[in-house]
């Protein structure tokens, strides 16, 4: 597989990803305060979410650089 079938690909399970989870969420721990030995952390949970028109972007924009790609060779 040359470089531009696997970058069709990935576009394309990226792209199906973000459309079916509609983003993804992660937690970020930061120090609030510090006294002396005692330290007070706090987790929060961040949420990132993909718009579908981008999904729906990459998923024919991997399509194609896949087409591209197998006319080339």
């Amino acid at each position: 597989m040359n470089a531009l079938r696997v970058a069709g690909v990935i576009l394309i399970v990226l792209g199906l990803a973000g459309f079916f989870t509609g983003g993804f969420s992660f937690i970020k721990e930061t120090t609030q305060a510090k006294i002396g030995p005692l330290e007070l952390t706090v987790k929060d949970k961040e949420t990132v979410n993909v718009p579908q028109w981008l999904s729906l972007g990459a998923i024919a924009l991997g399509a194609v650089v896949l087409v591209l790609g197998f006319r080339k060779s």
